[in-house]
């Protein structure tokens, strides 16, 4: 993990993390735990929305499975196990039921990312995100 990305995970540091986070049509919230579709929660297990929350730092970009493995999983070395596969495939089956699997990419060589498209959201619920008024 590189000094900037140490400064966002660290809990001394001076740096607010922020509750919601969008990802094009997801919105995660960091009080809840979990991420919100329109107004249907995906019921993320806790290491499921680490997982996501992590990506969403810099989406587009992709981090190996070593990367995800030390700041999500907090183990400095890769395991016999495909733990990151099966929370990503769990991720991804839960996005299909609104059409947004593809959202959690795989790029061949370089691991996973948030493939955020820039278009506008499919769903119309702009006044349902938070911090707008009605």
């Amino acid at each position: 993990m590189n000094s900037n990305a140490a400064a966002r995970h660290s809990i001394d540091s001076d740096i607010l993390i922020p509750r919601f986070r969008e990802i094009g049509d997801i919105v995660l919230d960091l009080f809840h735990r979990d991420g919100r579709i329109a107004d249907r929660w995906l019921a993320l297990h806790p290491r499921e929305f680490k997982l996501v929350w992590r990506l969403a730092d810099q989406p587009g970009e992709p981090l190996s499975k070593r990367e995800l493995l030390s700041d999500v999983w907090r183990i400095d070395f890769e395991p016999e196990t495909n733990s990151v596969a099966v929370h990503v495939a769990r991720v991804r089956a839960k996005l299909a039921r609104f059409g947004l699997a593809s959202v959690l990419a795989t790029h061949p060589e370089r691991g996973y990312f948030l493939d955020v498209p820039s278009a506008q959201s499919v769903f119309a619920f702009g006044e349902m995100r938070p911090g707008k008024a009605d």
